[in-house]
């Protein structure tokens, strides 16, 4: 999500890296009101926050993104720019070791979403200065959060864990972490762990469910059910830590009435924020073949962009919205190759909720 290198905040705000910034009311709910006609700028998002401290308890919503940003929200949490680095601890997954199942899920290949900086052998620090330096550069951001992304990065012991995670907050410029991992691979210790560091630093929990409907999730080889994902985001609620979900819509045999529901599902449980984009199949995967093998038929953008606004306009606005589309390098992109660029993608949606005239929310009871 590329921004342009020369706009900065208008404030800087000296605040101690240790300590969070909150806003008046960052959680406050006000889903059926525009908030002011400011935008705001991540590094996964193409637009700029000119006022990151305006507040009001309609403040989530602005008036041209119409949506409540993840990116707004660490701007007014934190005071500045702060953008998410990629770094590979060199974790593997439960559903490719054998332990889960082997192979793991049919569109999974983690090189498509990995910058190439981000290599397991490449030391952490290594991986992070050179994000880090990526982001200042292009961006101006001042704070960062490490991602955790590749593969399942609560699995292993919590010696282990421990290590990795202080070893990334330990940068001066680092607020926290965010750790993406399955929600049947979330040990009680591991928990403790991430609780511990929630008290002092910033922590989001990543939780992959792709899917409510268990057939679905049986069919592209998940290897858990809606079940364990509702049972670990209630044991993870009330720690201290946000907790994003993670979400993709154009499975084989998906429909879109369906799909939607699962927006009272995030509704319905103590989820901070969302990730969501099309399936897409890369090589390297079952997907890819299954293209080829005329099974898989990927949904048009017309459908995508239709179906995301929809979703949207169901969730309510206190949760922040992460991700609205998904890439990959066009080497190894197979279907659909829609020849968007990345901002060109999320403005897709945003667009579509434009035309409409309707926001993040505005169809919540």
């Amino acid at each position: 999500m590329p921004l342009p290198a020369d706009e900065r905040s208008p404030k800087k705000r000296d605040k101690n890296v240790n300590e969070p910034i909150l806003c008046e009311n960052p959680q406050k709910i006000c889903s059926n009101v525009l908030a002011p006609k400011y935008r705001d700028k991540c590094a996964n998002e193409p637009v700029s926050c000119l006022n990151p401290q305006e507040t009001g308890s309609c403040a989530l919503i602005h008036k041209e993104l119409r949506i409540n940003s993840y990116g707004h929200y660490l701007r007014r949490r934190f005071g500045c720019r702060v953008s998410k680095v990629n770094v590979d601890a060199g974790f593997t997954c439960p559903n490719r070791d054998g332990s889960k199942g082997t192979g793991g899920c049919i569109y999974c290949n983690n090189v498509s979403f990995s910058p190439k900086d981000t290599q397991s052998l490449i030391p952490l620090e290594v991986q992070l200065a050179a994000g880090m330096a990526y982001h200042r550069l292009r961006l101006g951001s001042e704070k960062f959060i490490v991602y955790f992304q590749k593969y399942t990065n609560t699995y292993a012991s919590v010696d282990v864990l421990a290590d990795l995670y202080r070893r990334a907050l330990s940068h001066p410029d680092v607020i926290g972490i965010s750790v993406g991992t399955r929600p049947d691979s979330l040990s009680a210790d591991a928990l403790e762990l991430l609780a511990e560091i929630a008290r002092t630093r910033y922590v989001c929990l990543e939780l992959g469910l792709q899917s409510m409907d268990d057939a679905i999730l049986s069919r592209i080889n998940r290897g858990h059910t809606l079940a364990e994902f509702m049972e670990t985001v209630q044991r993870a609620a009330g720690l201290g830590f946000d907790i994003c979900a993670h979400l993709i819509y154009g499975f084989p045999g998906e429909l879109a009435g369906e799909f939607l529901k699962t927006a009272g599902l995030i509704a319905s449980l103590p989820i901070d924020s969302i990730k969501l984009h099309q399936l897409h199949a890369v090589e390297g995967t079952e997907l890819a073949e299954m293209y080829r093998r005329g099974e898989f038929v990927p949904i048009s953008l017309d459908e995508y962009v239709t179906t995301a606004a929809d979703f949207l306009e169901r969730l309510p606005a206190r949760v922040t919205v992460q991700r609205l589309y998904g890439s990959s390098p066009l080497a190894i992109s197979v279907a659909p190759r829609w020849g968007l660029k990345n901002n060109q993608m999320w403005f897709a949606v945003i667009n579509e909720l434009r035309r409409r005239g309707t926001w993040q929310g505005c169809r919540v009871e």
